[in-house]
C-alpha cells in the first residue's frame, strides 16, 4: 500500500507531499491543475524510464519518493530479503533522483539499485491503469496472460515455458549435429588442431603476467645491477655508508645526553634506526648475490611470450580466452565424435520431453477452458452492471496446428487465446482493438481489475481516467465498482466525475497556483465543508451555487448509505 509520496521540482511541482490511505483514494481539480503530473512521478517509481524534460524549469533534479506499506505484501519482502534489502517495521522507502546531468540514482531503502531493479520491483507494488495501460487489451498476447492470471496458473504456465525452452535447446543441439558428415569431420579436424596446438603449449592461468615481469628484469639486468650495487654501498659500513654515518651519530648522541639528559631519547630513536637501515641493507645484500643474468634465459621468455601471443592472435584476447576457447572446443570435438551416440540419446531426450510438455500444455489448456467460461460470465456480469447492457463477451481458447493438423506449441502453450466484445444487440463478435469507444475499453478493463482483485497479489490500483467518456447513471455504476475494488485493494482514481469522487475514503484536491511569476501544483485534503464544495464544483463548475450545493450533500449522505455494497 502506498502511504506517502513526496515530489520536489518535478514539471509543475514545486515541492508536495501526499498521505494515502486504505480503500478509495479519489484525486480531483480542474482540467491542468497537475493531476496527470501526479500519475507522471507515479511512473517513476515503477521504474519508467525518465524524461529530463519534467525536472522543474531553473532546477538542476527532481526527487520523487514513495513510502509503502509491504507488510501484507509477500511477493515484495522476498524480493527485498532476496537482495539483502531490510524493510523498516513493514515499510520500505522507493526514492527516484532525475538529473539533467549525470547519474540519476534510485534508491531502495538506502541501498542503490538500476532502474531494471525498480521496474521488477514496482509491479509487486502498484498497477497503472490509464488510456495508454488500456491498450493492452488490444494485444492478444496479453489476453493469454489476463486469462491464466483469472485461472490461477500463472507459476504453471512459467513453469511450463522453462521446460519448453529446455527441450527447445536439446531440438538446436540435435539439429546442430545432424550436418553433414563432411562438414562434421572437416569441423573436427580444425578442433582437433587447435586443440592439440594449444595443449602442446601447456599454458597456465596467470603465465603471460609473470613472463612479462621476468622479461623486464632480464632486459635491464644490466642497469639493475649498477642500481643495486650503488644502493649497497651507500647503506653499508664503508667510509661515507648510511650504517657508518649512524654509528657515528649515535656515538655524538651518547656524548650529548652525558652533558644533557633532554636529548636522551634520540639514542633509542637512533638504535632503532640503524637496526631497521642494517636489516634492509641485508636484504639488499641477499638480493644482490642472487642476481644472474642468463641470456639463454631471456631469449627462453621472449620465445615463450611469442608463442602466447601467436596462440591470443588465433583463438582469444587473453590467456584467459585461449584457455576458455580450448575448454568450449574439447567439448564440441567431444561432441563430434561422439555422433552416434549423442544422437540416439538427445533423439529419445527429444521425443521424451515433447511428450511431457504436450501433456503439461493440454492440462493447461483444460484450465483455461474452465477459466474461460467463469471470466466471460463475470465479465458481461460487470459490463452490464457498468452500463454495457447488451454486451456479449467472449473468452476463446482454440488450440493451434501446424500443416500435419498436429498441435502447434509455443512456449505458453497450445492455446490461442482471444478476447471478443459486441457491445450492442446484432453486431458480431469482435476484436477490442477494433472497438471505437475509449469508455467501453475503460468499463472492461475495470471489470477485468474487478473480477481479478482477489487473486492479483498487486496492492494498489492507480485509475487515470477511468471515466473516459462516461456519464451519468454508467459513472455512478463506475463508481460503485471503483469502491467495492477498493474493499480488495488501495485504489487511486483520479477523475473529473462527482458521481465517483463520492465514494472516496480518502478525498484529495490537486490545484494550481501563481506565487510571484511562478506556477505551482498543489495538493490538500478535502473533508466536511470543503469536500462539498469541491462536489458541487464538480458537478456544476462553481462551487458557490446553492443548487449544486445541495446537490452535492445529497450524492454524499447517499454515498456514505450505500458504501459497503459489494460487486455482487
Amino acid at each position: 500500500m502506498l502511504e506517502e509520496l513526496t515530489i520536489q521540482n518535478y514539471a509543475l511541482i514545486d515541492r508536495l507531499t501526499i498521505r494515502f490511505s486504505r480503500g478509495m483514494n479519489v484525486l480531483s481539480g480542474e482540467t491542468g491543475a497537475g493531476k496527470s503530473i501526479l500519475v507522471g512521478a507515479l511512473g517513476l517509481l515503477r521504474g519508467v524510464k525518465a524524461d529530463t524534460s519534467s525536472i522543474r524549469t531553473g532546477t538542476e533534479e527532481a526527487v520523487v519518493s514513495g513510502v509503502f506499506d509491504i507488510s501484507s505484501n509477500q511477493p515484495a519482502r522476498e524480493w527485498l530479503e532476496g537482495r539483502g534489502i531490510a524493510d523498516e517495521d513493514g515499510s520500505v522507502v522507493v526514492r527516484r533522483t532525475v538529473k539533467t546531468q549525470g547519474r540519476s540514482p534510485i534508491y531502495l531503502q538506502s541501498s542503490p539499485v538500476t532502474r531494471s531493479d525498480l521496474e521488477e520491483f514496482g509491479t509487486m507494488l502498484f498497477d497503472i491503469h490509464g488510456q495508454h495501460a488500456h491498450q493492452s487489451l488490444m494485444v492478444e498476447e496479453n489476453h493469454r496472460r489476463f486469462l491464466d492470471q483469472f485461472a490461477g496458473i500463472e507459476d504453471e504456465v512459467t513453469g511450463f515455458a522453462r521446460h519448453f525452452s529446455e527441450i527447445a535447446a536439446l531440438r538446436r543441439r540435435y539439429e546442430k549435429l545432424l550436418t553433414s558428415e563432411r562438414e562434421r569431420l572437416r569441423q573436427a579436424d580444425l578442433l582437433r588442431f587447435s586443440v592439440d596446438e594449444i595443449r602442446a603449449a601447456h599454458l597456465t592461468p596467470g603465465e603471460e603476467e609473470e613472463l612479462e615481469k621476468e622479461r623486464t628484469i632480464l632486459s635491464q639486468h644490466e642497469k639493475l645491477y649498477g642500481l643495486i650495487e650503488e644502493l649497497y654501498a651507500s647503506l653499508s659500513e664503508n667510509q661515507r655508508g648510511a650504517l657508518t654515518e649512524l654509528r657515528h651519530a649515535r656515538t655524538l648522541v651518547d656524548q650529548v645526553t652525558a652533558i644533557d639528559e633532554e636529548l636522551s631519547g634520540l639514542s633509542t630513536r637512533l638504535a632503532d634506526a640503524f637496526y631497521e637501515v642494517e636489516d634492509i641493507t641485508e636484504t639488499i645484500g641477499d638480493y644482490r648475490q642472487r642476481m644472474s643474468f642468463s641470456p639463454e634465459r631471456l631469449e627462453e621468455v621472449e620465445e615463450r611470450l611469442a608463442l602466447i601471443r601467436k596462440l591470443e592472435k588465433k583463438y582469444g584476447n587473453t590467456l584467459s580466452e585461449v584457455l576458455q576457447y580450448c575448454d568450449e572446443a574439447e567439448q564440441e570435438l567431444a561432441d563430434l565424435e561422439n555422433y552416434e551416440h549423442d544422437k540416439e540419446t538427445l533423439a529419445a531426450q527429444i521425443e521424451t520431453g515433447q511428450s511431457e510438455i504436450l501433456a503439461e500444455a493440454r492440462t493447461i489448456s483444460e484450465k483455461r477452458k474452465k477459466a474461460a467460461a467463469h471470466l466471460e460470465k463475470t465479465i458481461v456480469a460487470s459490463v452490464q452492471k457498468l452500463g454495457m447492457p447488451k454486451t456479449r463477451f467472449s473468452v476463446s481458447v482454440e488450440r493451434r496446428s501446424n500443416s500435419d493438423g498436429q498441435p502447434a506449441c509455443g512456449p505458453h502453450g497450445i492455446d490461442q487465446i482471444r478476447f471478443r466484445l459486441a457491445a450492442n444487440p446484432g453486431e458480431p463478435l469482435k476484436p477490442l482493438r477494433s472497438i471505437a469507444s475509449g469508455g467501453e475499453i475503460s468499463r472492461v478493463m475495470l471489470a477485468l481489475k474487478s473480477a481479478f482483485a482477489e487473486s492479483d497479489h498487486v496492492p494498489t490500483l492507480i485509475f487515470d481516467e477511468i471515466d473516459a467518456g462516461i456519464g451519468g447513471e454508467v459513472a455512478v455504476q463506475v463508481g460503485e465498482y471503483l469502491y467495492s475494488l477498493s474493499r480488495f485493494k488501495q485504489i487511486l482514481c483520479i477523475t473529473h466525475l462527482a458521481t465517483i469522487a463520492v465514494r472516496a475514503d480518502n478525498h484529495i484536491r490537486v490545484e494550481k497556483s501563481v506565487r510571484g511569476d511562478r506556477t505551482s501544483t498543489e495538493v490538500s485534503p478535502v473533508r466536511d465543508d470543503d469536500r462539498v464544495e469541491e462536489i458541487a464544483r464538480m458537478l456544476s463548475g462553481d462551487a458557490a451555487v446553492s443548487v449544486s450545493r445541495r446537490h452535492a450533500e445529497e450524492m454524499l449522505r447517499k454515498s456514505e448509505e450505500g458504501n459497503g455494497q459489494d460487486l455482487g
